[in-house]
């Protein structure tokens, strides 16, 4: 199959979060398989200059967002069967952030979604599927069907849209996005474009795509309710028949304790003793009182509430208390940035933050922890989980979304089981696991080994996931 991504990031070019990683590792899967795959990318300033310089110019033309007519330059590369096209306009993608400072984002990821669908005849490249991402790509599936689909070129391509996050949608004013995409005042109503007296890209997407997918079974139910649905979940409700959830992967080449060139030493299952020499050495780095009988938990991600923060605050005394270090690695919010300063200075020798996307370090803390913390409020899937199960680090994470789908409750009595989750958003709940999974680790370690192993041998690689997504898209293409 010809099969298109579309997203405003993807590894290993351009990463903010986790879409950059699924877009990364499903692309040369797909190729792998033998399917023709291309993604579409802005190219920011931000992409390191050893990618940029791999790049060809394959052309240039003009987009027309209402009154402007703005340059839209074409480079190309190919990398592990994938073909990549960035869309280069310095005004808008030549600035020095990625996301949400200049107040038009709007017109950036306008100009991203109308240059997207101009380029395809230029390179007589009409897929079978377009598949966009995420609210940046949200307006293709629309932009099509309203404006697009008439013409022959267009005619046959289905488009698939993937929601990574719910919460983020792209909301803009109405006038401004008309502006920018020429979208006339009939489409602006309940059923169509307007969503709560705003436009919403995210809406667009989920109105006229022709399937919806999000990155896990668990969070494809959730979005249904109003607790998850972000204000969009009677929309979700009405394509429920459209609406499938395919768990994400990791790219297990890049996440391989075995071969990982960024750690300490390498192990496997039959040699997971070595997996503490990791520990001793980023305890030492970190400033962490080195004892490889202290066990050290970990936390990798976005410092926000989404990702429970606020129950760590809560208790964040009470689990210091404990025998136990915490090393937590991220950016975000100042709330918790200040929490996290504080108790590294209250807490020395049990307590390291580091405040920085740091893709080094992140391995390293897969690889030397012995626990990994994600109590998130909510999660549509969820990769670091899936990351330290594969390093041989048990998580301890809350059940929602992605997580309730890769991390199950160890059961001492059935002995299945390969981590430790609590249910409800309650930050007692969420200590009264970490003391669960402390005491296995002083009184059984055995459990924690056969744990520990469990996570090793399974399986989150792209295959099956690939599988899924290539049903779907022989389900909604052009017979």
């Amino acid at each position: 199959m010809k099969i298109l991504f579309t997203a405003s990031e993807c590894v290993p070019f351009v990463k903010t979060g986790g879409l950059a990683d699924v877009v990364g590792a499903l692309g040369p899967v797909l190729a792998g398989q033998g399917h023709d795959v291309r993604v579409i990318l802005p190219l920011y300033s931000a992409i390191a200059q050893k990618w940029q310089e791999k790049m060809e110019y394959l052309l240039d033309f003009e987009v027309q967002l209402g009154w402007r007519r703005q340059y839209c330059g074409v480079q190309t590369l190919k990398k592990d069967g994938v073909t990549y096209y960035f869309l280069d306009n310095k005004y808008y993608f030549g600035r020095p952030y990625i996301y949400g400072l200049g107040g038009d984002e709007y017109e950036r990821y306008g100009f991203f979604c109308r240059a997207a669908l101009n380029l395809l005849p230029l390179i007589n490249y009409a897929p079978d599927v377009l598949h966009a991402h995420d609210w940046q790509s949200g307006m293709i599936p629309a932009l099509l069907k309203i404006q697009y689909a008439h013409l022959p070129f267009y005619a046959n391509i289905r488009t698939m849209y993937t929601i990574h996050n719910l919460q983020y949608q792209g909301i803009f004013g109405i006038k401004e996005v008309q502006d920018v995409l020429g979208l006339g005042d009939g489409l602006w109503t309940s059923d169509k474009l307007e969503c709560y007296g705003c436009a919403n890209f995210m809406k667009a997407a989920l109105v006229y795509a022709d399937a919806i997918t999000t990155v896990s079974p668990s969070y494809a139910e959730e979005i249904t309710t109003a607790y998850y649905g972000e204000r969009l979940d009677g929309l979700i409700r009405a394509r429920r028949e459209s609406v499938f959830g395919v768990l994400n992967g990791i790219d297990i080449v890049d996440y391989d304790p075995e071969k990982d060139p960024m750690i300490v030493k390498n192990y496997t299952v039959e040699t997971i003793e070595d997996k503490v020499q990791n520990k001793l050495a980023i305890q030492e780095a970190l400033g962490l009182e080195v004892n490889a009988a202290i066990p050290l938990i970990a936390m990798v991600g976005r410092l926000s509430n989404q990702k429970g923060l606020d129950l760590v605050d809560h208790v964040l005394g009470d689990i210091m208390a404990e025998n136990v270090q915490l090393v937590v690695l991220g950016m975000g919010e100042a709330r918790y940035t200040n929490l996290f300063s504080w108790a590294e200075q209250q807490y020395r020798g049990k307590m390291a933050a580091r405040f920085a996307m740091d893709h080094e370090l992140a391995h390293r803390l897969y690889a030397s922890a012995d626990f990994f913390l994600m109590p998130s409020q909510f999660e549509p899937c969820g990769l670091s989980q899936m990351m330290s199960l594969r390093y041989g680090t048990v998580p301890i994470v809350r059940e929602t979304g992605g997580l309730r789908d890769t991390v199950l409750s160890y059961n001492e009595y059935t002995k299945e089981g390969n981590g430790f989750t609590f249910l409800n958003y309650n930050a007692h709940d969420m200590l009264h696991v970490i003391k669960r999974a402390l005491s296995y680790y002083k009184d059984q370690p055995e459990v924690i080994t056969e744990l520990r192993i469990r996570g090793m041998k399974g399986d989150y690689s792209w295959t099956h996931s690939a599988g899924e997504y290539v049903k779907l898209y022989e389900q909604i293409a052009v017979k």
